[in-house]
């Protein structure tokens, strides 16, 4: 039996599972069915892969699978609130494994590449050029996911981390490599060359995360997520495995095209998240504020002017994540509604850390969908709304975006809870957010000032709202 008639099929089934899975995760009513369809589209693809007629053993391929299991499981059960860095880690180990794998067949054209043996004829221009673009993605993508993780988790610092000629060394890093790569491509037995392409690979990835503040790591995720497909495809080339190309060029393409929408949803390019370190304190902006005053209310306040009103659109940020709220807020929002007022969410394409990071919270305390509302969508309403209430939410909402030339978040769209009739922000203190600079909506003639813990907090206006 030609086991190519069984195992083509299968990895047919399984790309189609695949772009389904990801036409399906692209809204929260059929998202159960795009994960399900991801999970039986990889499982197809194992299945296919061990039937291939090379594998003589699976001993490793066990050991590989319990310890993967191992490592999985756990991950897997982390809170919702720690979803970001789960991602951050799992692109890590996904740009170690496609590292990995190009080293392998790059040692094994060095030793079983002469003529007559098994891999001989292997080590072509094509060939070499893939297998070094899969080094180059997988190795930087590993130790820059492993960097945004340690960011997420304040293992290291979350601010950038910048220092004087910091691009020119960062390009230049990855300007050798390329050299070196090209230099491979064109003499395949300078093997010399390869290990050092992959030091400067794994040297890059950290010297390319290090200056990027917390507020852009939506963008990073996204844009390792893109790395990690890119290094999937090259693998797929290297390998001559046609689902690799199809899987790695749905996942490139997909972070990518996040990574777009991420830009766009803070007015900047590329070259500014990567290179702009933005979320550096900015003394000059940040000043100035010092003489200013707030107002503050309390729980009962806020209880008694939001059971009055007709509408209260909350605002979350990552503060929520943080104090792990998001249960208040289902509590919060079911006395309110029992009470008659109409409860909608503004999401903003990049609060929290990581793409859709509030519809997954939101969706972990069962908020209904249709109560969760874009920027573009709610931003017209705001002006009708007669309380916003931003839970620990800030570059998001500060008006300085709109009008503010010389603030660095100046033309990043922003919900504009500022135009709601009344403002409450709940916040544990006056610090600025990860653009380092204070929020103008603080000191607006409509906000009122609820200081700390947003869960905490939110219980204290629950059970202000039930007396």
């Amino acid at each position: 039996m030609n086991m190519d008639n069984v195992i083509q099929p299968i990895y047919l089934v399984s790309a189609a599972l695949f772009i389904l899975s990801l036409m399906w995760m692209s809204h929260p009513s059929t998202a159960r069915r795009g994960v399900f369809s991801g999970v039986i589209a990889m499982l197809a693809a194992i299945i296919g892969t061990i039937l291939l007629p090379e594998i003589k053993s699976y001993t490793w391929i066990i050991v590989a699978m319990v310890i993967g299991g191992g490592l999985g499981i756990p991950l897997a059960m982390v809170p919702l609130t720690a979803v970001p860095q789960r991602t951050a880690l799992s692109h890590a180990f996904g740009g170690l494994a496609a590292g990995l794998v190009g080293a392998a067949e790059f040692y094994l054209w060095i030793k079983f590449g002469g003529p007559g043996e098994k891999y001989a004829g292997h080590a072509t221009p094509f060939n070499t050029a893939a297998l070094v673009a899969e080094v180059l993605f997988g190795f930087l993508t590993f130790t820059g996911s492993l960097m945004a993780a340690g960011k997420l988790m304040e293992i290291i610092p979350t601010r950038p981390i910048t220092y004087k000629g910091q691009n020119t060394i960062n390009l230049s890093l990855i300007g050798v490599a390329i050299l070196f790569g090209v230099l491979l491509v064109i003499h395949p037995t300078w093997w010399i060359l390869f290990p050092i392409i992959i030091l400067l690979a794994l040297a890059f990835g950290v010297l390319l995360i290090i200056p990027i503040g917390g507020a852009d790591m939506p963008t990073v995720i996204a844009l390792l997520n893109a790395y990690a497909g890119l290094s999937a495809v090259a693998m797929g080339f290297v390998l001559d495995n046609k689902l690799l190309i199809a899987a790695g060029a749905l996942d490139g393409s997909s972070g990518l095209i996040l990574s777009i929408i991420m830009c766009k949803a803070m007015n900047r390019s590329f070259a500014n998240v990567l290179f702009g370190a933005f979320g550096k304190v900015q003394k000059s902006a940040a000043g100035g504020d010092e003489h200013r005053t707030v107002k503050s209310a309390t729980a009962e306040d806020a209880a008694e002017i939001m059971k009055a009103a007709r509408t209260v659109v909350i605002v979350p940020g990552y503060g929520m994540a943080v104090a792990q709220a998001q249960y208040r807020v289902r509590e919060l929002y079911d006395a309110l509604t029992k009470d008659g007022v109409n409860v909608k969410f503004a999401i903003h394409p990049v609060a929290g850390r990581m793409p859709g990071h509030m519809n997954v919270l939101l969706a972990e305390a069962e908020i209904p969908y249709d109560k969760l509302i874009e920027m573009e969508a709610i931003n017209p309403d705001m002006p009708e709304a007669d309380v916003a209430l931003i839970i620990g939410a800030n570059d998001v909402v500060n008006p300085a975006a709109r009008h503010d030339k010389s603030s660095p978040i100046y033309g990043m769209p922003i919900i504009d809870a500022d135009k709601a009739k009344t403002v409450f922000v709940i916040k544990r203190s006056m610090n600025p957010g990860f653009a380092g600079i204070q929020n103008e909506l603080f000191y607006g003639d409509n906000t009122l000032m609820l200081f700390g813990d947003a869960k905490a907090m939110l219980t204290s206006i629950v059970q202000a709202l039930k007396e």
